[in-house]
């Protein structure tokens, strides 16, 4: 029998998806199943540090979602496909995990956990507890929210191989961040490397959003299918339009709360990654 040691220490694997697609994660920590499900412009090796605190407590499945890093890819995407991945992932831990992810990742956590509900019957899958980071819906008019000609804009200058340009665009039109900050990050060669190569992904964050930031209200019948416990938690320092959002969210969901975490922002999955893992901790545990 193996060690809890050996148990603890992270293992590289693959599953694969309904479409055939191969799913590349990390493995690691033992007890009850936890996925991490990245957001726009992110592989797993944005969420190692905090798959290392979690792993304390859980077993951690750390994964690259489709066409990222290790994972491969097929020539259709629909946002399905990547609810199937997450289905995948479940089965390989045994049919039951709490899901956790962040910003784009949230809403896709999201999308997997209805899935999950529909087909827990006859497929025996199952998410117990959703922790959720800022999914960034956008449900009041005059809050910032993209483009409506987002999708357009960013399969055109992709289609032109500017992916350098995909992810300005999306930075500053998306995600609200400022020229000067995109302007710094593109003086780190290895930081911006990773990030274009991530650029041909940003259609599929896209689609997972669907018209959800239009500022309008949610549409409650998308998402009554999930049943599993869930936490919201947004950053002090973030946008109000967070706070709005994850409230929005919270009303609809018949076990959801909401909790905001002082000081932190958007990029706090990444850069405040011991601020974050206590809050899922506490929320998983129960």
């Amino acid at each position: 029998m193996p060690t809890a040691r050996e148990q603890s220490a992270t293992a590289e694997a693959r599953v694969v998806s309904a479409d055939g697609t191969e799913i590349a994660f990390e493995q690691s920590g033992i007890g009850p199943a936890v996925v991490l499900v990245a957001s726009a412009l992110a592989d797993r090796s944005d969420t190692t540090k905090l798959a290392a605190l979690l792993a304390q407590h859980f077993t951690v499945i750390n994964y690259d979602r489709r066409g990222r890093g290790a994972s491969g890819d097929a020539n259709a995407y629909t946002p399905d496909r990547e609810v199937e991945d997450i289905a995948a992932l479940i089965e390989h831990v045994g049919g039951s995990v709490s899901l956790f992810g962040s910003s784009s990742g949230a809403v896709l956590a999201l999308r997997a956990a209805a899935a999950a509900a529909a087909a827990a019957a006859a497929a025996g899958v199952n998410v117990e507890r959703l922790a959720l980071y800022e999914p960034p819906f956008v449900v009041v008019e005059g809050d910032d929210g993209p483009p409506k000609d987002l999708a357009q804009q960013i399969t055109t200058l992709l289609a032109e191989g500017r992916h350098s340009d995909a992810v300005k665009y999306f930075m500053t039109r998306a995600q609200g961040m400022p020229a000067i900050a995109v302007f710094f990050m593109k003086l780190m060669p290895k930081i911006w490397a990773n990030l274009t190569e991530l650029a041909r992904t940003l259609p599929y964050d896209i689609a997972v959003m669907g018209d959800t930031q239009q500022g309008k209200p949610l549409d409650a019948a998308e998402w009554k299918g999930v049943a599993a416990r869930t936490r919201v938690l947004t950053g002090g320092k973030s946008p109000a339009a967070f706070q709005r959002a994850a409230r929005a969210i919270t009303e609809i969901l018949p076990q959801a709360d909401h909790r905001t975490l002082p000081g932190l922002n958007h990029g706090a999955v990444v850069m405040a990654p011991r601020k974050i893992a206590p809050e899922i901790t506490e929320f998983i545990r129960g």
